[in-house]
């Protein structure tokens, strides 16, 4: 009940506004004509109608935000930018219409007098305005939602705090902030971690020696990955292999994460039950190493683990 009443304070207003304009925008001759007033009618009727239009695009951006946030609810959460555009819509859509109102003008005439001056205004700011447009495009497209990690061209990783017009503000692990212009964003790769779920495969790869088969590895290893608390338990980690290589067997451990920020420690903990289920077990350690030896660099071979 309380909600609905929050709702219905957010529009009373707004709707109330916008219904004794379009009234007095309405009736303003009659009533003049009734009162007897000796003024002019022009006047009234372009603050009538520009008020009318004005009130109609806050109802409207009022409107339309609710809508949004109930769609939010029921999925991700929807950028502020998509309201913040569809609200900007409106009210410049409400001040042509009062610019046409005061000078007489019909949609085509006003377009074709400002062509100009938007032509010159575009060309002075078409890097911010590229910013602008591709904010336009990610608030439509929706390719990130606040809340989402998201990695950039697989440099820049964090979550998404602040969707804006000029720019998109991430908040990474280590506690700083990001800010990356929004046309940066679209020319390059972007990887969103928590869509379509939260939860998704990673994997870490692992070098081991000739001396031990594929088939004990791939034994060794995925018991080893499930015994990790942190990982999703199903599905079960697996093992591939990935190559077959003069200093050893290179092996991909294939694992679930429930969610990016649990990344670093879900590979922190697979590490480390591999590294204390080859040293229980005794195996080569997983690659030839180089070691200096006065001005010279020589290969060492694999040391045992005991």
């Amino acid at each position: 009940m309380s909600r609905f009443r929050e709702r219905l304070m957010r529009v009373l207003l707004p709707a109330l506004s916008t219904l004794a304009a379009v009234t007095s925008y309405m009736l303003h001759p009659q009533a003049i004509d009734w009162l007897a007033l000796e003024v002019s009618q022009k006047p009234i009727r372009i603050l009538t109608g520009g008020a009318a239009y004005f009130s109609a695009a806050w109802l409207g951006g009022r409107l339309v935000g609710l809508a949004l946030e109930r769609a939010g609810r029921r999925r991700r959460q929807v950028p502020k930018l998509l309201l913040e555009l569809v609200s900007a819509t409106l009210f410049i859509a409400a001040t042509i219409a009062t610019i046409m109102l005061v000078i007489g003008q019909s949609w085509s005439g006003a377009i074709a007098g400002s062509g100009l001056i938007i032509a010159v205004i575009g060309f002075a700011l078409r890097g911010t305005l590229a910013d602008v447009f591709a904010g336009i495009a990610v608030g439509i497209e929706a390719p990130y939602r606040i809340g989402d990690w998201v990695s950039i061209n697989d440099q820049t990783r964090g979550r998404v705090i602040e969707i804006g017009w000029r720019t998109t503000r991430l908040f990474t692990r280590d506690d700083t902030y990001v800010i990356l212009p929004n046309s940066q964003i679209a020319q390059q790769k972007l990887t969103n971690y928590s869509a379509p779920n939260r939860k998704y495969r990673a994997q870490v790869e692992v070098v081991l020696s000739h001396d031990l088969s594929v088939t004990d590895a791939r034994a060794l290893l995925t018991e080893a990955a499930a015994r990790s608390p942190v990982i999703v338990s199903v599905p079960k980690p697996d093992v591939r292999v990935a190559s077959y290589d003069l200093d050893g067997i290179r092996y991909h451990v294939r694992f679930w994460v429930p969610s990016f920020a649990d990344d670093v420690d879900c590979r922190d903990a697979i590490f480390a039950q591999i590294d204390a289920a080859l040293r229980e077990g005794g195996f080569s350690l997983p690659a030839t190493g180089l070691r200096l030896l006065g001005d010279r660099v020589v290969a060492v071979a694999p040391s045992r683990v005991v």
